[in-house]
């Protein structure tokens, strides 16, 4: 945890604040101002919300009304804004209405940031990493998000569609008395979501490595591609869900000192407990992975090999097939040539008129035919 100086926000002076109006004094707790400042609405803010003792007691108009809400002096108020994707002079707002540190709305709005854990004064700034696993793309979908905590204010940035903090939200509404415990709070409810998040990904990447071990042992030719996709998506998931360790070692050296409720300690256990989990079952899955690749790099050898034996093999067997080929075209041709010769019609030829001719040439040729027969066959050509 890095607890850093509250910056001024010189840098975000181009970022096309407007001023803030002061709010009308009023006494009665759960009515909203009676004349709100104008402000244009923005698609940016998904839900804006001030509760008292864990109660909704109004939904303002304008990020700027339901900041009045805070300037009563009622200290068991607290704002929650929810914001998708802002734009930077949107955020810009916020963090003047707020003062809000310069360095973390920088951060929130580059986005592409790690997970982590900062402590701004009295501002807390958290990057989490949700995920989701798209089972007809069998694919996991990373998300960011951005949480701004403070004594009086919750403020998520999220850059994606997952987690759905909605669903936070109905829940701890539902919850009154957890929701009074302030924006702790709701740091621990998105902390749970973000890490139950974390289950449908790790089962529906057990299943995609039971699906590769099967593809391996099958010989599948594009299961080497499918086990690189994989290990990316792995190494990513881990890089999601392993800061969340240290995130939340530091939430816990933090109780003592920031006086957490006792409940939500117990509650941030849990979800401790829940992290390592998450992170053993992603690191058996990376040694899996490298193991499956071992193993397929060894069956495609062995396949390779195989069809190199099989070549050599009929490579060996063509050329026996030659040998006794070329064998019996010499036997042959002997013969050939002794008759060859005695068939030429010259009148002057040696032995032409010797009655033993004939025979001769037989014997000749016989006798040729035998003694390449014989050298081929101690030569095993035939």
């Amino acid at each position: 945890m890095a607890d850093r100086r509250l910056a001024p926000l010189t840098a975000l002076s181009t970022l096309g604040r407007r001023p803030r109006p002061a709010a009308p004094h009023r006494v009665v707790v759960p009515a909203p101002p009676a004349e709100p400042a104008p402000e244009r609405s923005s698609r940016m803010v998904v839900d804006n919300a001030v509760y008292a003792g864990g109660r909704r007691i109004a939904t303002p108009a304008s990020t700027a009304e339901s900041h009045d809400w805070l300037t009563e002096g009622f200290d068991d108020r607290m704002v929650w804004l929810g914001l998708y994707r802002p734009e930077p002079a949107e955020l810009g707002e916020l963090a003047e209405q707020y003062e809000l540190p310069e360095l973390a709305v920088e951060d929130a709005i580059q986005a592409h940031q790690r997970p982590k854990f900062e402590r701004y004064g009295d501002t807390l700034f958290v990057v989490l990493k949700a995920a989701r696993y798209l089972d007809a793309a069998e694919q996991v979908e990373f998300g960011e998000l951005h949480l701004f905590l403070g004594r009086q204010f919750a403020i998520t940035v999220r850059h994606s569609e997952s987690p759905d903090l909605a669903r936070v939200r109905r829940r701890l509404e539902s919850e009154p008395a957890l929701l009074a415990k302030g924006s702790e709070a709701v740091l621990y409810a998105i902390l749970d979501a973000v890490v139950d998040g974390y289950t449908p990904v790790v089962l529906g990447l057990a299943n995609d490595i039971e699906q590769i071990e099967t593809q391996v042992f099958r010989g599948d030719p594009g299961v080497s591609r499918r086990i690189y996709e994989l290990s990316q998506e792995v190494l990513e998931f881990q890089r999601a869900a392993r800061p969340l360790t240290g995130i939340l070692a530091a939430i816990t050296a933090g109780f003592d000192k920031y006086g957490v409720d006792e409940e939500l300690r117990s509650y941030l256990r849990d979800v401790a407990d829940h992290v390592v989990q998450v992170n053993e079952r992603v690191e058996g899955f990376r040694q899996q992975l490298r193991d499956i690749l071992t193993v397929n790099a060894t069956l495609v050898a062995q396949r390779q090999n195989e069809e190199i034996r099989e070549l050599t093999e009929a490579s060996i067997a063509q050329g026996e097939e030659v040998k006794k080929i070329s064998a019996w075209a010499a036997i042959l041709f002997a013969p050939t040539l002794v008759g060859t010769v005695y068939g030429m019609n010259f009148e002057d030829m040696p032995e032409l008129s010797w009655h033993l001719g004939y025979p001769f040439a037989l014997v000749l040729m016989v006798g040729v035919s035998l003694t390449l027969y014989a050298v081929f066959k101690r030569r095993d050509w035939i």
